[in-house]
């Protein structure tokens, strides 16, 4: 029987956005990744000291955002244990829960040209059927660069191409709280979620 190929989508989701969803789709076709697991972050190691919406409310909004995409799932693996949370030990327990099964761990451009700077990455990637990184138009990346210094990157990077979308997550939270228009950047039960619960209000 043919290995199945799990993708790893990280990240705090404050909130999810259609970017996010539109995203996961082009990297589970480009790939064919047979499911994307939706992995959140309570506190991610680069955003220390950053005000981050509670737990419960983007459990909440993650699960409304995936649920009614069969390939799609959210995984407790951060959630269900003390942090820091690092990728390096989030894909090793998805490998023990998942041993017959490929992982692809999916990722920006951004976090690519940072990863000789992430915690343990040799060991992080030796545990990695591939990288999905998820290319922008008018992206420069120094691959060469990045292969002199992880040279076991060389053999798991694909790059997935993804339309044009200057939606950030950041940006919906700073739109929200100063009363200018976001609905059309989220699914509409998540912007119903996010204006009942007033969660970006000053």
């Amino acid at each position: 029987m043919a290995k199945k190929r799990l993708g790893i989508f990280g990240g705090t989701f404050d909130p999810p956005h259609v970017g996010h969803l539109i995203l996961a789709a082009e990297a589970r076709d480009q790939l064919g990744l047979d499911c994307t697991i939706w992995v959140l972050t309570p506190n991610p190691p680069h955003k220390q000291g950053k005000e981050i919406s509670s737990i419960e409310d983007r459990l909440a909004m993650v699960e409304l955002a995936i649920q009614d995409d069969e390939d799609f799932s959210l995984s407790y693996v951060d959630i269900d244990r003390p942090g820091p949370h690092y990728s390096v030990d989030t894909v090793s327990i998805l490998k023990q829960q998942y041993p017959d099964q490929e992982l692809f761990y999916l990722m920006g451009g951004d976090s690519l040209q940072d990863l000789p700077h992430w915690y343990r990455v040799s060991e992080f990637l030796n545990i990695l059927d591939g990288i999905g990184a998820m290319r922008r138009p008018g992206d420069e990346i120094d691959q060469t660069a990045l292969f002199n210094q992880l040279p076991q990157l060389e053999d798991k990077l694909n790059f997935v191409t993804a339309p044009l979308l200057e939606i950030s997550a950041e940006q919906i939270r700073r739109r929200a709280s100063t009363g200018h228009a976001y609905r059309y950047y989220l699914l509409p039960r998540i912007y119903r979620y996010i204006s009942e619960k007033m969660i970006y209000q000053s």
